[in-house]
């Protein structure tokens, strides 16, 4: 397979990513560059937490609910 063909399987993001790092980016701007990253995601995830909470689709009730579940999957005395 050659790289125009691996290129097809790339999501939008990877091919920018990829254009960004085909030039030399020392080690302190990577760790930049993951630490935004990083940042955007746990922004965009509590702005979505927060929405489900003003929507009342979670409450307190629902999370104590959900710290006394004990959803485990049992063991099996076979494998002791």
């Amino acid at each position: 397979m050659d790289a125009v063909q691996s290129y097809n399987h790339l999501n939008p993001l990877q091919l920018e990513m990829l254009q960004l790092f085909s030039r030399k980016v020392d080690n302190d701007d990577l760790l930049e560059i993951k630490r935004l990253i990083v940042k955007y995601f746990g922004d965009k995830a509590i702005k979505q937490a927060d929405e489900v909470w003003e929507n009342g689709k979670w409450d307190n009730e629902k999370i104590d609910e959900l710290r006394h579940l004990h959803d485990r999957t049992p063991y099996n005395n076979d494998n002791q």
